[in-house]
């Protein structure tokens, strides 16, 4: 087998990165770096081609409203098409915050008035006066069935109230915070290899079970023999989580 290499378009880079959100690329790097596994991170912002066959893993951060609105025209309309393939494609992603909204059917502002998303995943979003913001604790079942340590963390801040529809699965169900809603205690989302999270902060670093787990997934599909990951020591990972878990 060729030497895997993972290969990572960052889309809009320029305008998607609240909170930290590019140390999710720079968790994936260096965790393929530990491994000897190579990777490469394209940026593709607006006016530029996505071309899904390139890639390996698709990451979308989180945004201000105003970022939001800048790139509407160009996500839904000029890369939807391929975007939208690639989803069903089993084209790995994570999304997180805004660019998980992004990936739903609608977004409805406090007036009533509903933004056109790109209908990738059957959620959607309906904003509200009060945010949700704070440290979150969550248990993914996702990742218990796959006998990984179920507890993820992050920080969450956002006004939007996302519900799940038929055929997608939460990602975790909340411990502490609002999570999507602050209403079902679920977090996140997950369809076919989209993974969705609220939680910044940013959200790989201190998660490494699910940074592994996209990892892998992503490498599979391009090199099938590969089962499994080596193992790495996550111990000031670990303690990240920790100091968190036990401030609840």
């Amino acid at each position: 087998m060729d030497k895997p290499q993972l290969r990572i378009c960052h889309l809009y880079p320029d305008l998607l990165n609240l909170y930290g959100d590019r140390g999710n690329l720079l968790t994936l790097r260096r965790r393929c770096e530990w491994r000897g596994i190579g990777c490469t991170i394209t940026p593709v912002s607006l006016n530029q081609p996505f071309v899904a066959s390139a890639y390996d893993l698709v990451f979308i951060g989180g945004g201000q409203d105003y970022e939001q609105n800048l790139l509407h025209h160009d996500f839904i309309e000029l890369k939807g098409p391929a975007v939208r393939a690639a989803v069903e494609d089993d084209l790995v992603f994570l999304c997180i915050c805004g660019g998980y909204q992004l990936m739903g059917h609608y977004y409805e502002e406090q007036d009533g008035h509903r933004i056109e998303c790109l209908g990738a995943v059957n959620i959607w979003t309906v904003g509200q006066t009060e945010r949700l913001i704070g440290d979150m604790i969550c248990r993914s079942e996702y990742l218990a069935e796959r006998g990984l340590d179920p507890m993820l963390v992050g920080f969450e801040n956002h006004s939007g109230r996302t519900f799940l529809g038929d055929g997608v699965r939460p990602l975790a169900a909340v411990v502490k915070g609002g999570g999507n809603n602050g209403q079902d205690g679920t977090e996140g989302a997950i369809y076919k290899n989209v993974y969705c999270a609220y939680a910044h902060g940013s959200f790989l670093p201190k998660n490494p079970a699910i940074a592994d787990i996209l990892i892998l997934n992503a490498l599979k599909r391009r090199f099938p023999d590969m089962d499994s990951l080596s193992e790495l020591d996550n111990q000031l990972e670990n303690n990240a989580r920790n100091a968190l878990m036990t401030c609840r």
